[in-house]
């Protein structure tokens, strides 16, 4: 009887995530005519279609729609250099914070974890302002604000690493720790914008996160080093799964938990590296994906982890579309939107978690 409903069970969550990865894919195609105000979706529609098909559909961009052959020119630019880039740079920076969330969740036993945790972002804006402020690579800030945010990111990672690696590397000093940086950092990029204020409007804007960088060539670097991290961080699903029954269960069932502990922070911190170089901070998005994934498939971390990737991408997807049809035609930080949908999702675990705490205590 168990193994049956075991197999309906199975079964369902099959169909259910074939129909959420068709939704998705629909979003993704729709999403791409969202952003286009001033574009038909007919056109839009016919330009996407010609340019994925390479011309095999519609021999002709702009066939049938009385657009003049200078504006289709224009308008597939439009379409295929700069919208296009901007959607699937959403995708991959949400999937990196998604599966970075889950994976730190695992990590610290703890559903209140994020990528940003542990102080990496705080580390990633004060690169960007120290670009801003001293006005560093200022000619070629495209190439250089990423390097800047990327390098500032990974240093307060690999601080978190050294900690990891001490005898006193305990889960809730790595968390301590993570907490004090944060504020230190904060403190440090006080005083980096006191001495400019004219760069605090770019932090500003830096800190609530966009997609502005986007282009092709930034989403094939971003792609590539999320698909490599990521994919070795989802391999470590089953020894998050034994870490989730103690650390002492997971070494008598050969799990090294320390050095488990220490790569999957590594890889975390790279991933979360990534996302914030190109994109600035976007919140809530590594929080709330993995808890989805749980209610929705269960627990086990091997599908947690590239669940919270999907939903992560779908959801800062969805973020930035919505911003597009509240907003049209302004260009607004994403962080404003995913903060509107994560904060009610936060507030309702940390009381959830406070009523079990409570409720276990008595």
């Amino acid at each position: 009887m168990r193994s049956r409903l075991t197999a309906v069970s199975r079964r369902r969550r099959g169909l259910l995530a074939v129909g959420l990865l068709g939704g998705g894919l629909v979003l993704v195609f729709l999403s791409t005519l969202i952003g286009l105000p001033d574009i038909a979706p007919r056109l839009g529609f016919q330009i996407l279609v010609h340019q994925l098909s390479g011309g095999r559909l519609f021999p002709a961009s702009c066939a049938g729609t009385g657009v003049a052959p200078g504006d289709c020119s224009k308008y597939t630019f439009i379409v295929w250099d700069l919208y296009l880039p901007e959607v699937l740079l959403a995708l991959i920076v949400g999937a990196s914070l998604g599966l970075a969330g889950g994976a730190l969740q695992g990590v610290f036993r703890n559903p209140l974890a994020d990528p940003f945790l542990l102080g990496i972002s705080s580390g990633g804006t004060l690169g960007a302002a120290i670009l801003y402020v001293y006005r560093i690579g200022e000619a070629n800030a495209e190439l250089f604000l990423p390097l800047f945010a990327f390098v500032g990111a990974i240093s307060t990672g690999l601080v978190i690493l050294a900690v990891a690696r001490g005898r006193y590397g305990s889960v809730e000093t790595l968390l301590l720790t993570g907490v004090a940086l944060a504020n230190l950092l904060s403190a440090v990029l006080s005083l980096v914008l006191l001495y400019n204020p004219i760069g605090s409007e770019q932090v500003t804007f830096w800190l609530l996160g966009g997609l502005q960088l986007a282009d092709w060539e930034v989403d094939g670097l971003a792609f590539g080093s999320v698909l490599v991290f990521g994919t070795v961080l989802c391999l470590y699903g089953r020894e998050l799964n034994l870490l989730q029954l103690g650390s002492d269960v997971a070494q008598s069932a050969g799990v090294d938990a320390p050095q488990v502990r220490l790569r999957v922070l590594l890889l975390s911190s790279l991933v979360t590296a990534v996302a914030v170089a190109f994109t600035g901070i976007i919140g809530f998005v590594g929080l709330v994906s993995p808890h989805i994934v749980r209610r929705l498939f269960g627990s086990d971390y091997r599908i947690v982890l590239p669940g919270a990737a999907v939903f992560g991408a779908l959801f800062l997807l969805s973020a930035s579309d919505i911003s597009y049809l509240a907003f049209p035609g302004s260009l607004l930080p994403l962080g404003i939107f995913t903060a509107f949908a994560g904060v009610p999702f936060f507030l309702y675990l940390l009381y959830r978690q406070r009523r079990s705490t409570t409720m276990g205590g008595g």
